[in-house]
């Protein structure tokens, strides 16, 4: 296989489909490579970037894969001379590869095997299990239908196991349902919301694919390439920045739900696990309660409120990071956990043609998505403050799961059309800031914002324009343009216009929930403001206009990432309760669909490799 980088197109003002641009990269490809298009015999697009560094001339940056047939590969690169020509190895993910290697991991050992099964045959002694579940004493049982959930779900399905998915939140479909009632009158359910419900918190986000893990075996590609084959569109396995969208994203978890079942597995939604139950320091079974009546097709029939105990001896532990009740279920069984840092703060609005105006030189550039941003900072007194979850044309979303606290989230659609980008900006927290030296006083920290702002909104989001929230500080800002952005912002391209936008134009919120003007500086502690407004100032000096009076600042973003690690070993085993694997991004492991999905797919190999 022959990999060709940098091979680059000038934005034209137009937008290709698959097949023009597969077209276009294929002649230059052979043009590079000098050879005839017949000798192509396979042909893949591996990524694709924006350059706008030359705005208003912007580029389009690909790379591709090449397989040739009737020609020796290592001869045409040799003979070509080009510095962004080489051969590769043709090797993708191997579900039964990793399983070997994950063999080698665990080691031949039969002690836990046996272990297992005399802690499970001391327990039916006790007559503690329902005679009716003895048959599901080999099966996995994984807690949550988030991403990571989802995807060791599936990948155990298709791989001969039977896996059983327990959700405390409704299926997709009466979710949406169930979500946009709560955005129209404010009755929030607790057990389906933005939070809970199949496919995680990331159902009703941005969508987006690009993680930061590094991926040496291919899960990544893998688990985009599971995404497209269940809906998704085919540019998610190339674009730098892929995104899927929330309506996409609640088909492709609907599908990916259906083909678990298909191969043998279950999925019981409105289903909470209450109780992992133990026998010595080994897994024996859940407990869990139905929530409500369901449908008969692929969700439990039990009687609302009734008990269920199924016998298992592996648990995926795949909850989400707003799972603060089981978080504390598991504090009681002593199950070894440790508080981590995380990061709070607000969501910030700017019109989205001051983004585009910034980023490309345009405000509304023909064949272009809405632009999106990074930007970092660090302060003064040392705390990162960072954009997080950027949403261009996209929504804040009141994505609130406990009576009488408020938090928010961004959200957007694949066309990305809203009128609005907005963004998380928030400021890094550890234990020092919590309050308190209890493992579970980074939620307590959440809760304690979430619930200012639940009452300075009394129950709507509150939001304020930049300029008095930076009045109210009254701190004095250093803005330099030493932190770095992902692309330059430089005078040459920022016309006037951009500070009219800024400026001149008072923005207004683009929100999924009610909303409401409010004293939004009151939510964090003092020092946590002035962090904030001094990323903000360092952040105007990158894009010109982002710290305008008129940005819109609205919170609280506090659920950022999980504020617990559940502590595992290196077969992924919880490190002092054998068979129960935590995994994804609420048990500490990951933090975005893509790094959870890809943690879902590591502990179905683990468990895989234990040949149950």
């Amino acid at each position: 296989m022959i990999r060709i980088n940098q091979i680059k197109i000038q934005h034209d003002g137009k937008y290709h489909d698959s097949n023009e641009l597969r077209s276009i990269l294929t002649k230059k490809a052979c043009k590079s490579l000098r050879i005839n298009e017949k000798n192509i015999e396979k042909f893949e697009i591996i990524r694709h970037s924006i350059d706008a560094r030359k705005k208003p001339d912007i580029f389009h940056i690909y790379m591709v894969d090449v397989a040739l047939k009737g020609c020796d590969e290592n001869v045409v690169v040799k003979k070509c001379r080009d510095k962004n020509v080489s051969v590769i190895a043709d090797k993708g993910y191997s579900f039964s590869e990793q399983v070997e290697i994950r063999r080698k991991v665990i080691g031949e050992s039969f002690t836990e095997a046996e272990a297992l099964e005399n802690a499970t045959h001391v327990y039916e002694q006790n007559g503690n299990v329902n005679k009716d579940n003895n048959k599901n004493s080999n099966k996995v049982v994984i807690v949550g239908a988030g991403p990571a959930g989802l995807f060791c779900g599936y990948m155990l399905a298709m791989n001969g196991y039977k896996p059983i998915l327990l959700e405390r939140g409704a299926d997709v479909d009466e979710r949406t349902r169930i979500v946009e009632h709560f955005w129209k009158t404010g009755e929030l359910n607790t057990s389906t919301n933005v939070q809970f419900g199949e496919g995680g918190a990331g159902t009703f986000s941005d969508g987006k694919l690009n993680t930061m893990v590094k991926d040496k075996d291919g899960r990544g590609r893998e688990a985009l390439r599971i995404f497209v084959e269940n809906g998704a569109n085919e540019d998610i396995l190339y674009e730098a920045k892929p995104h899927i969208g929330t309506d996409i994203l609640r088909n492709v978890v609907r599908n990916i739900r259906e083909k678990i079942i298909a191969c043998g597995g279950e999925v019981h939604f409105n289903s909470q696990v209450v109780d992992i139950l133990t026998s010595g320091d080994h897994v024996i079974g859940v407990k869990y309660m139905s929530l409500c009546q369901n449908d008969e097709d692929h969700t439990n029939t039990d009687n609302p409120g009734s008990e269920q105990i199924i016998k298992c001896n592996k648990v995926v532990l795949a909850i989400g990071h707003s799972a603060r009740d089981t978080f504390y279920m598991l504090k009681d069984k002593k199950v070894n956990m440790e508080p981590k840092p995380f990061a709070v703060g607000f969501r910030v609005e700017h019109p989205q043609e001051l983004i585009n105006l910034s980023q490309y030189g345009q405000e509304k550039p023909d064949g272009l998505m809405a632009a999106p941003y990074k930007l970092t900072a660090t302060t003064d007194a040392g705390r990162g403050v960072y954009s997080f979850c950027m949403c261009p044309g996209g929504y804040v979303v009141n994505a609130s799961s406990e009576e009488g606290m408020l938090a928010v989230n961004g959200m957007s659609y694949s066309r990305r059309d809203g009128k609005n980008a907005n963004s998380a900006i928030i400021i890094t927290v550890d234990p020092r800031d919590f309050g308190s030296e209890d493992v579970l006083s980074g939620v307590e920290f959440q809760r304690r914002l979430e619930k200012k702002a639940y009452e300075l909104g009394k129950g709507k989001i509150p939001v304020e324009f930049y300029g008095d929230f930076k009045k109210a500080i009254d701190v004095e800002t250093k803005a330099c343009g030493t932190d770095k952005a992902e692309s330059d912002c430089n005078d040459a391209h920022v016309i006037p216009q951009v500070i009219a936008f800024a400026d001149g134009k008072k923005n207004t919120p683009n929100m999924c929930g009610e909303y409401v003007f409010a004293d939004v500086h009151t939510i964090l502690p003092t020092d946590l403001n002035t962090a904030f407004v001094e990323g903000m100032e360092k952040f105007g000096r990158i894009i010109k206009g982002y710290n305008s009076d008129g940005a819109l600042v609205s919170g609280v973003e506090s659920r950022t990432s999980s504020p617990v690690r559940i502590n595992r070993d290196d077969t992924c085993q919880s490190v002092n309760v054998r068979g129960l694997y935590p995994c994804g991004e609420g048990a500490g492991y990951a933090g975005g669909i893509m790094s959870a999905a890809m943690d879902g797919m590591k502990v179905a190999e683990f468990i895989a490799a234990q040949n149950i």
